[in-house]
């Protein structure tokens, strides 16, 4: 399959302010990405088709459930009425995110209507009572801790910044609809993360960087600031000493997260780039143009048809994007930068062309974690070479 060019702007009627969330706290650095890539009407299209053929669709279904009793014994439709498609919970959580990132982004689209139906049919009031009821029961407190969760809130984010824009009463009644298990979602998090001692550094939606770098924008973008500081304060607790991350380590077999990569993309939402540039040479100082060859490869699945092993084919698309992030955070005239944008490329083409949805067991997932990365949600513009 062959990939588009895609130019990282926000067209057809939204701004880069409207569709991305803040960067960290210091000043947006002045980089321009080298290869600008343009997400163009086809290419949306086809993402957002990928997810409309899941989000209703219960079966095959892997439920996170656990059993209170036998009235519990019931179809995911009934379970999690919202989020029963899509292979699994979380997996229809980001899938509805990308109907409602693209359908904001592309409103006259062909696939537009299709996806504001999709999202209007799962986010009712009835839907998301049902979801709470579901979160909150006994014995359900782990219940998708912290991915799920995370990207429950950028859900919300997406809706409100949608209705915030002021061009969808729509989006405004979702986000109401949406509101209480969005609170309760952030409720979990903000009682599990002061009582959680270390952080998880797999490969798999238990990893703690990538779930606060969701949060952190989460917070940032509806100004929260004692959720932020929270996250903030753990990421620190985490992260501000490491040193030398062992990248060569990975991936695991069936990783589509890099903890090295989601450490320091978590690091520069906290750090002024001064301070960022100084503690990824300490932890990734693997970065270096003396190198002879690419520090770092493109990956390719043995077999997508495999659950799991599919995952490799979405850390391409995950590395991609936090390359981007970290590029992001450097300071003006830093010259691994370079060295980062041309990884982002390499891992970009090859994540995209991955997203073909010939296997459920990737096609149920992978186009999120494509638009995730071409919209750039979590930079607000595209790092920039100096």
């Amino acid at each position: 399959m062959t990939t588009h060019t895609f130019l990282l702007l926000f067209q057809l009627g939204i701004s880069t302010a409207e569709a991305a969330p803040a960067h960290n706290g210091a000043a947006m650095p002045s980089h321009q990405s080298s290869k600008n890539r343009e997400l163009n009407p086809e290419e949306a299209t086809r993402f957002a088709r990928l997810a409309l053929a899941c989000v209703q669709k219960e079966y095959p279904n892997k439920l996170g459930h656990t059993l209170n009793s036998d009235a519990d014994v019931k179809p995911p439709r009934e379970l999690t009425p919202a989020f029963y498609g899509c292979y699994d919970w979380h997996s229809s959580v980001h899938g509805h995110w990308l109907l409602a990132r693209l359908a904001r982004m592309f409103p006259e689209a062909s696939f537009a209507v299709d996806a504001r139906a999709a999202l209007e049919r799962s986010l009712t009031e009835t839907n998301i009572r049902q979801e709470v009821s579901y979160l909150q029961a006994p014995g359900r407190a782990s219940f998708e801790r912290p991915y799920g969760l995370a990207w429950l809130l950028q859900l919300g984010l997406e809706l409100r910044e949608w209705a915030e824009s002021g061009k969808s009463s729509f989006a405004r009644q979702l986000s109401a609809n949406l509101q209480p298990l969005e609170q309760a979602a952030l409720e979990r998090l903000k009682t599990w993360l002061p009582k959680l001692s270390h952080s998880v550094r797999s490969g798999e939606h238990s990893q703690t960087a990538f779930a606060l770098g969701l949060a952190m924008d989460y917070a940032r973008a509806a100004e929260n600031p004692d959720f932020l500081t929270l996250l903030r304060t753990k990421a620190r607790d985490f992260y501000s000493r490491d040193k030398t991350c062992p990248i060569a380590y990975e991936p695991s077999g069936e990783d589509f997260l890099s903890p090295c990569l989601a450490e320091a993309d978590v690091m520069r939402r906290l750090l002024a780039p001064g301070d960022f540039a100084k503690w990824l040479r300490r932890f990734l100082p693997q970065i270096s143009e003396s190198k002879a060859r690419p520090w770092l490869q493109p990956l390719k699945s043995t077999d997508p048809s495999d659950p799991k092993l599919a995952h490799i084919d979405g850390l391409n698309l995950s590395r991609a994007w936090m390359l981007d992030g970290i590029a992001s955070g450097l300071p003006k005239g830093d010259p691994r930068v370079r060295i980062l944008l041309r990884d982002v490329d390499a891992h970009r083409t090859a994540g995209l062309a991955a997203v073909t949805g010939e296997h459920y067991e990737g096609g149920h997932w992978l186009a999120s974690f494509a638009v995730y990365l071409v919209t750039c949600r979590g930079i607000g513009e595209p790092a920039k070479q100096s």
